[in-house]
């Protein structure tokens, strides 16, 4: 089992998250902050402040909580290469508010006002443990080996994280993973079509356009000069000879052939593998897309809806 290529490649979502989280918890969380960003008996029902609903979710109280928070987030972008950002996006929203509106419940519950009272930890914990709902159902299990006599799979060490983050701080931690795991359960059932909502295109556009400096990094292509077209004899001879195409075999030239794409990287064709989808159809849909593991993602799973 794999996560599928290194790096945010097709996770622009996945890399926004992990950014925001780790530079608003090194500047506010590990200098002593955190308790005022999270949710509360007192801070919420008592002084009424709202806004840590919000704060709550982006703020990590430790170190090890950060490391280990950030690092499911990193590996769970395989959601968003499978579902594609824009439903991705959806099922961000949706497990963090749900999870919130989840642990506001619990603390009416437990129902303690003293100014001492049970904090919960903040930070991602509605999209960490909502996650590890398709994780479970979703990816199959690639290897098994034994230590000690005791089987595990490649999956095990995920789930050690999970339990690591989930236990950290026992209820304060507790209450928002088993929260975060209530939201997961919710999506995957697919009340009122979840899973199939999506942002309008035109939103989802213009957020791509603002945040396109911070999300990715778009490699330069060499210029081709003004006036002439590029992937021809005319730019190939400019390029390579340094002067001039000359005009008298324009006419002998024979027409360049398209090119075809390149046989899908083996690399791709393990991550959409490890998603669960056959092989060989994971092949024709990276031909088909051109070797684009978001788009052949859709259209594999569009064909499953088929």
């Amino acid at each position: 089992m794999n996560a599928g290529p290194s790096g945010f490649q097709n996770a622009a979502v996945t890399k926004g998250v992990v950014i925001i989280c780790g530079v608003v918890s090194l500047l506010v969380g590990t200098q002593g902050g955190a308790r005022a960003c999270s949710l509360s008996y007192q801070a919420i029902f008592r002084k009424l402040q709202l806004w840590r609903l919000i704060t709550s979710n982006f703020v990590v109280s430790t170190s090890p909580e950060l490391i280990f928070g950030l690092y499911l987030i990193y590996f769970f972008r395989v959601f968003e290469r499978q579902l594609g950002s824009n439903k991705y996006m959806v099922f961000v929203l949706f497990s963090t508010i749900l999870t919130t509106l989840l642990e506001v419940i619990a603390l009416a519950a437990i129902r303690d006002p003293t100014s001492s009272g049970i904090a919960l930890s903040p930070g991602p914990y509605g999209l960490i443990f909502a996650s590890f709902i398709p994780f479970f159902f979703d990816i199959p299990i690639s290897t098994r080996f034994r230590v000690f006599g005791a089987t595990f799979s490649d999956k095990s060490f995920i789930y050690l994280a999970g339990l690591q983050l989930l236990l950290s701080s026992w209820k304060r931690s507790l209450i928002p993973g088993i929260c975060g795991i209530l939201a997961g359960f919710t999506y995957r059932s697919n009340v009122l079509r979840l899973r199939r909502m999506k942002f309008p295109d035109s939103l989802a556009s213009a957020t791509a356009t603002l945040f396109r400096p911070l999300l990715s990094s778009v490699a330069s292509s060499p210029a081709v000069p003004a006036g002439r077209p590029a992937g021809t004899r005319e730019a190939a001879n400019q390029t390579q000879m340094g002067r001039p195409y000359e005009g008298r075999f324009a006419a002998t030239a024979p027409p360049l052939a398209p090119m075809a794409p390149p046989p899908p990287p083996e690399e791709s064709v393990s991550t959409l593998v490890a998603m669960g989808f056959d092989r060989n159809l994971a092949v024709q849909a990276l031909t088909r897309s051109r070797n684009d593991v978001m788009m052949a993602t859709n259209l594999l799973l569009e064909s499953q809806t088929h």
